[in-house]
């Protein structure tokens, strides 16, 4: 540590010992003076964890005249550390890798390690695809932005958030985090197993100065991000818990979709089908039970046909029933399905 950074340090203790004396724990540093890729304009990273409000007082943002070096001396409460622990995100090297070099608290510190422990694991479980899910959510909010504004410099604002999210997913989904800074961010990417044309688009976007071709690449960006993040689960047998579905199914949108074909309305029987093939899709991304394209084949132009592919959908799903042993409740009357329920 140069003599400037060891200044600032000490000047950092000094104030805690007179404003705050409770509240600083401990102080690490982390970035480029740990991982090697300091230079002459280098700031200094530290985490500062303070362990009540009065400690928010260490902060500051200065500037140095004689070095044109600014410095950012942000704290972070224990929130923010399990926030960081809990990776929403993928810049968690203040957490995992900042070297302590100045301990107040030792139970704190032993808190600190006990949190990085419990990061790695979270890294190397499957918990982890939660976080990537959330992220590529994110940046398809991101695109939709980029798809709405006109601007180009509201575009690439939006294609810089994109950029982010899926940089962290791809990260975290690898159970990775970034360790280094923006100049090397490349470079880490790049060190996974995954395709050049991943970072080629992310040097194209930077270089872009049309609106067009942003909307374009970021489509490209997130396509790719989806195919090399999609992990084939094994999946169920089709059993009991499958109970209830078709009856659900038919129950719910069935004549709905026939009423809709004999009004000659569009939109309900669009609306219906979207809503069978959906349930179709969230039973099919657990359990074996065949694909259902509904939307592939539904009309839009002979509305009976919709009626048709609907109990084509239904026979084809009443052979996994059978298969899984589960017999459809059918009943004659109502009677005959009220002494069967108050009996069962």
């Amino acid at each position: 540590m140069n003599n400037v950074n060891q200044k600032i340090m000490n000047a950092i203790i000094e104030k805690a010992e007179k404003v705050c004396p409770d509240s600083l724990a401990f102080i690490g540093i982390y970035g480029s003076v740990v991982t090697g890729d300091e230079y002459e304009k280098s700031d200094l990273d530290l985490l500062i964890l303070i362990q009540d409000d009065k400690g928010w007082q260490l902060g500051t943002s200065f500037i140095l005249d004689d070095s044109n070096i600014g410095y950012d001396i942000y704290c972070t409460n224990w929130n923010g550390l399990k926030y960081d622990a809990a990776c929403h995100h993928a810049q968690i090297s203040k957490l995992m890798d900042s070297k302590i070099v100045y301990i107040k608290n030792q139970e704190a510190y032993n808190e600190l390690c006990k949190l990085r422990e419990q990061t790695k694991l979270f890294l190397a479980s499957e918990e982890r695809f939660q976080r990537v899910n959330e992220l590529v959510d994110k940046a398809k909010i991101s695109y939709a932005n980029a798809c709405l504004h006109e601007e180009l410099g509201e575009v690439r604002l939006d294609a810089f958030l994109v950029i982010y999210f899926l940089m962290d997913a791809i990260m975290l989904f690898h159970g990775k985090y970034f360790k280094r800074g923006t100049k090397r961010i490349l470079e880490e990417l790049a060190a996974l197993p995954m395709e050049d044309v991943f970072i080629d688009n992310l040097k194209s976007i930077a270089s872009s100065k049309d609106v067009l071709e942003l909307r374009a690449l970021l489509k490209s960006l997130l396509l790719y991000t989806e195919r090399h993040l999609k992990q084939e689960k094994e999946k169920e047998e089709p059993s009991e818990s499958l109970s209830g579905t078709y009856e659900e199914m038919y129950s719910n949108w069935r004549n709905k979709v026939e009423e809709a074909a004999k009004q000659n309305n569009v939109f309900a029987s669009f609306m219906n089908m979207c809503n069978l093939h959906y349930m179709f899709s969230e039973i099919s991304s657990k359990v074996s039970i065949g694909a259902y394209n509904i939307m592939e084949k539904y009309s839009s132009d002979c509305l009976e046909n919709n009626v048709n592919l609907f109990d084509a959908c239904l026979q084809k799903y009443e052979t996994v029933y059978k298969t899984a042993g589960i017999t459809i409740k059918r009943f004659h009357n109502v009677d005959e399905f009220v002494a069967d329920y108050l009996e069962n």
